[in-house]
């Protein structure tokens, strides 16, 4: 069987597969799930056109090594066919952790787990399956190879994961902000001491790239109708997982059914297979499956939250630099629990704060080093005639409030 294929992307156009055992890894049912669960969670309901997944961004991302890789050794650098498929296959697999709505499932239903440890996990699993073939993938993932800039292509402050999503994301939303010259900065990969640096002719393609990573958090990871949306799932699930541990039985598919009835924590699901088992087996699917059949429920509050998700009808949030006023946010909660017969605790469905961050630079994690023609290595924050680079390490935090429309 002939496993070199190529596929056709609407943001790199044709890509190939370039092996038989990363053919085989991507045909797996942990690799295929990632179909079923969409890239950007909400934000189709701002940006209707964002309903690519993360199947698609895992295979661009793959498509990206390949060209670095081949830059890299075009500039002298020896790279073995066996690191190359290694380093490939550790960035296909980096997002194979995630789950439907991952961020609102880790506040709810499998708390404290994050999805980088669920990746190790899946790809330890598969690494059984294959026989220790992605021995030398585990290692680069983990950051325990002793050449560095694999990892740093991985996860970095300037890594094929961030350039893939912010440039398939700029696509399929139609925000303009996110385009970067990702085949420019390629270029300008170089080694040192098998550090990834970037040759100084492509510091303005880096500002561009850290700016644009920024102003897509703004305008849309963290925009304010995404938000709502969010929170209105993460209450819609808490609230499912309430009447669950009080012994109502909801409809829900059996992989859903287990994330309601069990307490799934960062210590229970690394131990105990099911965890795993059921996990792989869920998708988008299960979720809007169950808010479905939830707008009908007869608890009250269920019903109302899933009825607003499906017409739409999401929290009023505002967001602002300093803490709402305690006094507006308790009258806005004393509306809604006299209009809705609600006590206090129930009350804090419809109307609640929380905080939000923004940091698109982090120099303390890892340095974006750019080779000067001196020979010299300077951090990009140093390195930069923008002063705003520098302003980029500093984490923003602003609070939102959340109520519903109606009150």
């Amino acid at each position: 069987m002939n496993k070199k294929k190529i596929i056709n992307d609407p943001v790199y156009g044709f890509i190939t597969i370039p092996s038989d055992l990363i053919y085989d890894l991507i045909s797996h049912p942990y690799f295929q799930r990632l179909r079923y669960i969409k890239q950007l969670g909400m934000t189709h309901l701002v940006y209707p056109g964002a309903l690519h997944t993360r199947f698609h961004h895992a295979l661009g991302a793959m498509h990206l090594m390949g060209l670095s890789l081949e830059v890299l050794r075009n500039k002298g650098h020896f790279i073995s066919a066996e690191e190359e498929e290694a380093a490939t296959i550790a960035l296909l697999l980096h997002d194979i952790g995630h789950g439907p709505f991952s961020h609102s499932l880790e506040h709810t239903l499998a708390r404290g787990i994050q999805h980088e440890d669920i990746s190790q996990l899946i790809m330890n699993k598969l690494n059984e399956e294959f026989d220790g073939r992605l021995d030398l993938a585990l290692s680069i993932f983990k950051n325990q190879y002793h050449r560095a800039f694999f990892s740093q292509l991985i996860s970095g402050q300037v890594d094929l994961d961030r350039m893939d999503y912010l440039n398939r994301d700029s696509f399929f939303t139609g925000v303009s902000e996110g385009v970067i010259s990702f085949d420019r900065i390629i270029k300008m990969f170089n080694l040192v001491n098998d550090e990834l640096v970037i040759e100084e002719k492509g510091i303005y393609s880096v500002e561009k790239f850290l700016i644009a990573r920024r102003l897509m958090y703004w305008q849309v990871y963290l925009h304010k109708t995404v938000i709502a949306a969010e929170q209105l799932l993460v209450k819609i699930l808490e609230r499912a997982k309430e009447l669950s541990s009080k012994g109502h039985i909801l409809f829900a598919t059996p992989a859903l059914q287990h994330f309601l009835q069990n307490n799934v924590n960062d210590e229970n699901f690394f131990n105990e297979e099911i965890h795993l088992n059921k996990f792989t087996q869920l998708d988008d699917q299960d979720i809007h499956a169950a808010i479905k059949v939830w707008a009908d429920s007869e608890d009250e509050i269920l019903a109302r939250m899933c009825r607003m998700l499906k017409a739409r009808k999401l929290y009023k949030v505002e967001i602002t630099n300093e803490e709402p006023d305690q006094n507006r946010v308790m009258q806005l909660a004393k509306n809604t629990k006299n209009k809705l017969g609600l006590n206090e605790k129930e009350v804090s469905y419809f109307v609640f704060t929380d905080t939000i961050k923004n940091r698109a630079y982090n120099m303390s994690t890892a340095n974006t080093n750019i080779l000067m023609k001196t020979g010299k290595l300077v951090d990009i924050a140093k390195a930069s005639d923008l002063s705003n680079i520098q302003s980029l390490d500093k984490t923003v935090k602003k609070h939102i409030l959340c109520y519903s429309k109606e009150f």
